[in-house]
C-alpha cells in the first residue's frame, strides 16, 4: 500500500465537504461562492496552513489562503452535535442534539421548526449542495438534507461508511476495532521512513 492509498484511506472517511455554490454566471453584484469543509476529528496541526509538515494539504491550504480561516470557530468533539451547531447556529442542547452521535434510523434529528443555514442561503439566491456526511437525522424524508435546504445531496446519512464497498457500520465494538487498526497502520522507523 503506497502513501497515496494510506492517505486516501485515512483522510476520506473523516472529511465531509459542504459546498454552497452560486449560479454559474457571476457579476460583481452577485455574492461570492461559499465552500465550507467540515472535517471530523481534524486537529489544529493536521493541515499545512497551520504549520503541519507530516501530510501536505496544498488544496486545503489554497482554499484557506484565498478565503476565510475560522481560527476561533470552536466545535464539539463529536460529529452530530458539531454539525447541528454549525447548521442551526445554536448550541446542540437547545435542539436536543447533544450527546452521542445518531445511530442509523434513530428517530430523532434537528427539529423541523429550526431553520438551517442552507435554507437561509437559498433565500439569498444561493444554490446549495451537500457532499459527504449528513448525520443529523433522516428517520423520515422531512429530516433529510434535500428537505432541509440543500438542492442536492451526494453522500451518506450515518456516521461511518466504508469507502471501498459502501458498508455502513453502527457497532461501537466495530468502530473501536477500526480505531485500533488505524493506529497501527503507519509506523515510522528511526529515519522517519513510513512502513505499512
Amino acid at each position: 500500500m503506497n502513501l497515496r492509498n494510506v492517505l486516501l484511506f485515512c483522510a476520506l472517511p473523516v472529511l465531509s465537504v459542504v459546498c454552497f455554490c452560486c449560479n454559474s454566471r457571476r457579476s460583481s453584484s452577485q455574492p461570492p461562492n461559499i465552500v465550507v469543509i467540515i472535517a471530523d476529528d481534524l486537529g489544529w496541526n493536521d493541515v499545512s496552513f497551520h504549520g503541519a509538515d507530516e501530510i501536505p494539504t496544498p488544496n486545503i491550504d489554497a482554499l484557506a489562503y484565498n478565503g476565510v480561516i475560522l481560527n476561533r470557530h470552536y466545535v464539539l468533539p463529536i460529529c452530530t452535535p458539531s454539525r447541528t451547531a454549525f447548521l442551526t447556529g445554536q448550541y446542540p442542547i437547545r435542539t436536543g442534539m447533544q450527546g452521542f452521535p445518531l445511530r442509523g434510523a434513530e428517530p430523532r434529528g434537528i427539529p423541523l421548526n429550526n431553520t438551517l443555514l442552507p435554507e437561509y442561503l437559498r433565500k439569498l439566491g444561493y444554490a446549495t449542495h451537500l457532499v459527504g456526511k449528513w448525520h443529523v437525522g433522516y428517520h423520515t424524508k422531512n429530516f433529510g438534507p434535500t428537505r432541509r435546504g440543500f438542492d442536492t445531496f451526494f453522500g451518506y446519512y450515518t456516521g461511518y461508511i466504508q469507502y471501498y464497498n459502501h458498508t455502513l457500520y453502527e457497532s461501537v465494538s466495530f468502530l473501536l476495532l477500526i480505531i485500533k487498526e488505524h493506529s497501527t497502520i503507519l509506523k515510522y522507523d528511526s529515519t522517519n521512513t513510513m512502513n505499512v
